[in-house]
């Protein structure tokens, strides 16, 4: 499944990865530049314990992707 997730704080970027941990397409999206460059380089801008690390894995497994573009990521999760 492909799921476009909007917003990367406690709720977003937790639910996003947790989704992408269960094997679906994640892309996350946020209008904050620097949060998406923190994310996209598998850095997180809140704590959560053991986040870091599935965010990081599910990056590197593909699943896992973050944009500031709304309707790409909207546009994205309709065309698969």
């Amino acid at each position: 499944m492909n799921i476009a997730v909007v917003g990367t704080g406690y709720v977003g970027l937790v639910s996003g990865t947790c989704f992408a941990e269960s094997g679906n397409e994640v892309i996350c999206v946020d209008i904050d530049r620097s949060r998406i460059e923190l994310l996209q380089s598998g850095g997180i801008p809140i704590y959560e314990p053991g986040l870091q690390e599935l965010v990081r894995r599910n990056i590197k497994e593909g699943r896992l992707t973050f944009t500031m573009n709304a309707a790409e990521a909207v546009a994205a999760c309709l065309a698969a």
